[in-house]
């Protein structure tokens, strides 16, 4: 397998890059607009071929690169199929497994932090790793406050589908404003402040009502854009 964590400061996000070294077929999870560039030469550079960006969930915070990469590439777009998102070229379900030549990623569920989130566990010979957009971060987790996100809703995903995988599964957030990079299953569930250490639905609900956090700077044209798979004029 070949595997590359990427970082865009902006927003503190991160873009997964998954390949099949035997076929190098190859996916993008949570690309970024301003990032275009560096992913389509690195791809060049270990000579691989883009077949599908993969979106957790519409994002209120960046614009995807999925539009301009399918553009340079001929990659597919795959988005969940609860965002009702235009211009997708693959319907993102729970239990439709994604295929990357040997490897398969499997989307599960994850509601809450918006009504569409998906995280995606890979199992491979390295082991397993989840790959968790706004849904569990590293001693955190998204916001619960719009795009019909819901508290007990994203409670109730982590602990039933996240923190009922393996204590050994890697972590890999789609965000971190730390400089941290990844975590594990059994650390989320025990040092998590937020969701872990046997906090209670009353309690996560009670912490995440008094965030009080102002919307993201780029809520009111990320979301837009991102509803189109990216297709900006």
């Amino acid at each position: 397998m070949i595997f590359r964590q990427m970082f865009e400061p902006q927003s503190s996000a991160y873009t997964y890059l998954i390949g099949c070294a035997a076929t190098g077929d190859t996916v993008l999870i949570d690309p970024v607009l301003e990032t275009v560039e560096r992913d389509v030469k690195l791809l060049e550079e270990l000579g691989l071929t883009l077949k599908c960006t993969i979106e957790t969930h519409i994002h209120a915070d960046h614009v995807t690169g999925a539009a301009q990469l399918r553009d340079a590439t001929g990659c597919k777009a795959a988005v969940p199929a609860k965002s009702g998102a235009d211009h997708v070229d693959v319907a993102v379900c729970e239990g439709v497994p994604i295929e990357i030549g040997g490897l398969r990623l499997q989307p599960l569920y994850t509601p809450g932090h918006t009504d569409d989130h998906h995280c995606y566990l890979l199992d491979a010979a390295d082991g397993a790793r989840v790959f968790t957009g706004d849904a569990l971060m590293i001693d955190g987790c998204g916001r619960t406050d719009f795009q019909n996100g819901d508290s007990a809703t994203l409670y109730r995903s982590v602990h039933g589908k996240l923190f009922a995988l393996s204590d050994d599964t890697l972590v890999y957030p789609g965000h971190d404003y730390q400089g941290r990079r990844v975590s594990t299953i059994g650390q989320e569930k025990t040092r998590n402040p937020r969701l872990g250490g046997g906090k209670t639905v009353d309690e996560f609900v009670a912490i995440m009502a008094a965030l009080n956090l102002p919307h993201p700077k780029m809520m009111d044209v990320a979301v837009p854009a991102n509803r189109e798979c990216g297709e900006v004029d």
